[in-house]
C-alpha cells in the first residue's frame, strides 16, 4: 500500500513538473509577444548593422595556381648510360629527386618562412612603378597609417633588390609577422587529390594584384629553389667534366702538334738511327692515349648534361591566375538577414536572462 502511494505521488510530481514546464513556455511566449516592439526594433537595428557591414567590407580576391610535380620515374631511359658512367667512378646523379621535395614536404616548403619572405621581397611592377610585394601588402592593409605613432616602424621600407642580409631587427620581425599572417589567413596549399601529384596554391586577399602576383611569384621562388638545390651536384659534375675535357683536348692538340714538329725536324730520318724516331713515337702514344681519354670524357659529359636536364624542373604550371580574379563579396541581402537574426537572437537572450533572474529573486523573497 505504501509503495502504491509513493508511485502515485511520483506520477503526480511528474505531471506537475511537465505542467509547470508547459505553463512556463506559454508564459515566456506571452512575455515575448508583449515585447514584440522591442524585438522588432532589435531586428531592424541588427539588419541595418549587417547591411552596413556588407557595404563597408572589402571584397576578397582569390588567385588560384595549379601545378604538377615532375615525374622522376622518367629517368629510366638514362639508367644504362648512368651505369656506364658509374663504372668510371663518376656519379652523375639522375637517381630521382630526393624525398624532401616530394609529397607533403613540398606543401610545407611552399609555406616556409624563407619561401614566403623571398616572395614578399620580390619586385613587381604596379602602375608603372617597381615595388616589392611586401610594400604592396603594407599599402593595401593601411599599416603605415597605424604606424604613425610608432617612429621605429613608420620609416621602415622594403625596397626592391635590397640586400636581405643587411635588414634591421625590426624589418626581420615584420617579415616574420607577415609570414604568420599570410599562412594563417591568406595562403592555402593543398593537393587536389591524394592520389594525384597536382597541387593547388590559392591566395586570398582584398587586393587583386597582390593575390595574383603572390601566387605566381611564390610558385617561381619555390621552383627556382628546387632547381638550385636539386641540380647543384649535377652542375658541379658537368663543370668538372667540362674542365677535364678541355684539359685533355688541349693535351691532345699539343701531342698532335708535337708529332708534326718531330716529322718536320727529321723529314728523312736515317733508318739506322732509331733514336731519332723516339720523340715522334712518344708523341704518337700521347695522341692515342689522349684520344681514348677524350672519347670517354666527352661521352660522360653528354650523359651528365642529359642527367642535369632530366632533373629540372620540379614544377610544371598547369593553370595560372588570370585577371579579373574571382571576387567574393559579403552580399547585402546576406548581411541584412544575418544581422536581423543576430539582433533578434541577442535581444531575446537578454530578455530571457533578465526574466529568469527576476523570477529567481522573487522566489527567494
Amino acid at each position: 500500500m505504501v509503495k502504491e502511494d509513493q508511485d502515485h505521488a511520483s506520477d503526480n510530481s511528474d505531471e506537475i513538473s511537465l505542467k509547470e514546464l508547459i505553463l512556463k513556455l506559454i508564459g515566456w511566449w506571452h512575455y515575448l509577444l508583449s515585447k514584440w516592439k522591442i524585438i522588432l526594433i532589435a531586428g531592424i537595428l541588427g539588419g541595418a548593422l549587417g547591411l552596413t557591414y556588407s557595404i563597408l567590407k572589402k571584397p576578397i580576391y582569390s588567385a588560384t595556381l595549379s601545378f604538377a610535380l615532375q615525374d622522376e620515374k622518367s629517368s629510366a631511359g638514362l639508367s644504362g648510360a648512368l651505369g656506364l658512367a658509374s663504372q668510371f667512378g663518376i656519379d652523375l646523379g639522375g637517381g630521382g629527386a630526393g624525398g624532401e621535395f616530394s609529397g607533403d614536404n613540398l606543401l610545407e616548403l611552399m609555406k616556409s618562412r624563407s619561401m614566403v619572405e623571398n616572395t614578399l621581397l620580390t619586385a613587381i611592377s604596379v602602375n608603372g612603378k617597381n615595388e616589392t610585394l611586401a610594400e604592396l601588402y603594407i599599402s593595401f592593409n593601411n599599416f603605415r597609417d597605424n604606424w604613425k605613432d610608432k617612429p621605429t616602424l613608420e620609416n621602415i621600407r622594403f625596397l626592391p633588390y635590397a640586400d636581405h642580409s643587411k635588414f634591421t631587427l625590426k624589418q626581420d620581425s615584420l617579415l616574420g609577422v607577415f609570414h604568420k599572417t599570410l599562412i594563417k589567413n591568406n595562403l592555402t596549399v593543398d593537393k587536389l587529390d591524394k592520389k594525384l601529384s597536382i597541387i593547388k596554391l590559392q591566395v586570398n586577399s582584398t587586393n587583386e594584384l597582390f593575390s595574383k602576383y603572390f601566387a605566381e611569384v611564390l610558385a617561381k621562388v619555390v621552383s627556382d629553389f628546387y632547381v638550385e638545390t636539386k641540380t647543384k651536384k649535377g652542375i658541379q659534375n658537368v663543370a668538372i667534366l667540362q674542365r677535364q675535357t678541355d684539359s685533355v683536348r688541349h693535351a691532345l692538340n699539343t701531342a698532335i702538334s708535337g708529332v708534326a714538329i718531330s716529322a718536320d725536324v727529321n723529314p728523312n730520318p736515317n733508318p739506322l738511327r732509331q733514336s731519332l724516331r723516339v720523340p715522334s713515337q712518344r708523341r704518337q702514344v700521347d695522341v692515342q692515349a689522349n684520344t681514348i681519354i677524350l672519347s670517354e670524357l666527352v661521352k660522360n659529359l653528354e650523359i651528365a648534361k642529359m642527367s642535369l636536364l632530366q632533373e629540372t624542373p620540379l614544377i610544371q604550371v598547369i593553370d595560372r591566375p588570370i585577371l579579373p580574379l574571382e571576387k567574393e563579396r559579403f552580399g547585402k541581402a546576406k548581411g541584412l538577414i544575418i544581422g536581423g537574426i543576430m539582433g533578434v537572437f541577442l535581444i531575446v537572450f537578454v530578455m530571457f536572462s533578465k526574466k529568469i533572474f527576476q523570477d529567481i529573486m522573487s522566489n527567494d523573497f
